[in-house]
Formats: C-alpha cells, structure tokens, sequence
C-alpha cells in the first residue's frame, strides 16, 4: 500500500493548532499523525489522498494568525511494524466492562486475553473466580488490530457483552483479523472479511488458522465494492476504520444488514460522532451503546 508523507509546519507553533490541524485534515484522508518541533508529519493512503479537501481545511483554518505551509513526498515503502513485530505485545485482557489487568479484574464476568506468541496468556495472573476466559493469538504482520489501541479494545469489550451464538458477521477493514476472531471465538457461526491491503487480508488468514478458526472466516481483498456482490445478510457488522471512509461506506454496511442487526462502529475521534450519528440516522439506525477510551469513540448502533 502506497503512502504519501506529508510535513505541515505551523507558523507560530503551538500544540493546541498542531492537534486542530490533525483533526481537520482527516477529511483529506490522513490516518497517521507523528509531532514535529515545527507542526506534524502525516500520513495518507495515496488513493486515498484529497487535495482539494486539504487546501480548504488550511484555506479557513480556525487559528487565523498561523500560517500553515506543507510538502508532499512518498512514504518510504518499507514494513514499518518490523520494529515492533519482532518485540511482540504484552497480553491484553478485556472484559465485557473494559480493559483490565491482574487484580483489576472482575469476578464472573466473560474475558478474552490478546496475545502473541512470545507472551502467553499464562503469563498473566487472573482471578480464578473467572466464568470464561477466551484465548486469542495474534500475529501482527504490517496490519492493524491487536488489541493494544482503545478502537479495537472497545469494539471487543462490546462483543463481549453480546450473544453471538450461530450469527454470520462481517468484519469490514479486517486488518489481522482480530475482530472477527473475537467473535467466532465467543459464538458466532461464520465470519466474511476484507480489507484493502493485501497484507491485511494475507494476516487474517494466518491468525484464523493459528487460532483454529479458518474454516469459519473468509477474507477478501478489496474495499466496500466488495458487498454489492455478496448473498445473505449479517446479524452483526463492524468497522473499524477511519471518520472519512465510515461515512462513505455505511450505506453500503446497512445495505447488507438483516433486520434488527447490529451495526459497531469505531476508529474515530469524540468529535466525529455528531456527523457519524446524522448518517446513521438517515439510514435507519439508531444508538444503543456509546463508549470512550480517551479522546477515541465506538458507537453500536441497531436497525
């Protein structure tokens, strides 16, 4: 997948302008901030890439004594995870109420502990009052999802306090796949997947095998084209994707749902749920769960 590497600098600089840049220029795609002494470097999908949007966003910036300038260039086409991949993640343990660790857990309830294969799961001490505790390995190969950002934490704390059993889901920007590992682990009876980047739907297959799940989960290659062309309906759809191609796609999402199914949605900002929510209206839904770990959000929405 190809990115452009874009360097805003902000003239005078300041956090507070450098964090509204951030936030305004999602709508030309952006998806990855890193901070600079002089503004930010970001990062956009090149197919994704909406100049015009960009300008715009600059044109009536807010802070109207910052002078924003910026320069395009191609990301260097590397695995930017092989740092990362190599150490591996600490287990991370999730309950239908949240994140927990260690003596922070609570009695009786469903968990499901996130690992990789350097650092298992008996590693962690948990209470042995635990009713059900799900195991799910995660091989992260430059993809997405590994429990580790709130997003995917928040989507998979709500699977957990759902019934899944014998539903067909669809897991929407699978990237490793955990998602809709998640829910064939507590259930559900068939999962389709896709993403956009072939490394992402590559990963997912390998973490359905490793966790004995490949015979219910299909991944795709391709974007949310992709949906015009499946049969059947889902009881459950999740996204876990950024503000921009949520609202481009949800149409498509709803179009494939059966009545009375639920619709999760995250991978965006607090102050995106306002214009997610008016979408989601238009289409029919409406919000049953709201959940926030810091300034991200996730939204379960029904039919």
């Amino acid at each position: 997948m190809k990115y452009f590497e874009v360097t805003f600098t902000l003239t005078p600089y300041s956090t507070d302008a450098a964090d509204l840049l951030a936030a305004l220029s999602a709508e030309a795609g952006f998806e990855t901030f890193e901070d600079t002494p002089t503004g930010l470097k970001a990062y956009v999908q090149q197919s994704l890439f909406d100049r015009q949007a960009l300008d715009s966003c600059i044109a009536s910036f807010p802070f109207e004594a910052t002078h924003i300038i910026y320069n395009i260039g191609e990301a260097e086409d590397r695995d930017w995870n092989e740092p990362w991949e190599q150490e591996g993640f600490e287990p991370i343990v999730i309950s239908g109420k949240g994140l927990v660790s260690g003596e922070r857990t609570t009695p009786n309830n469903r968990m499901i502990v996130i690992h990789d294969g350097r650092h298992l799961p008996q590693d962690i001490s948990l209470s042995s009052q635990l009713s059900t505790l799900n195991s799910i390995e995660i091989d992260a190969r430059q993809a997405f999802g590994t429990g580790t950002h709130e997003t995917t934490r928040m989507i998979c704390s709500m699977l957990l306090d759902m019934d899944l059993t014998g539903k067909r889901v669809l897991d929407c920007g699978c990237g490793t796949g955990i998602l809709g590992i998640c829910a064939l682990k507590l259930g559900a009876a068939e999962c389709t997947a896709y993403d956009i980047d072939e490394w992402s739907v590559d990963n997912t297959r390998h973490n359905a095998v490793i966790n004995g799940v490949d015979a219910n989960l299909t991944a795709m290659l391709g974007n949310a084209t992709l949906l015009d062309d499946i049969t059947g309906r889902y009881a459950l759809v999740m996204a876990n994707i950024n503000r921009n191609i949520l609202l481009q796609d949800m149409e498509r999402f709803v179009s494939t749902m059966e009545p009375a199914a639920t619709l999760i949605l995250s991978g965006f900002y607090d102050a995106d749920c306002t214009l997610l929510l008016d979408k989601a209206k238009a289409l029919g839904l409406h919000l049953v769960i709201k959940k926030n770990d810091g300034e991200w959000a996730c939204l379960m929405l029904q039919r």
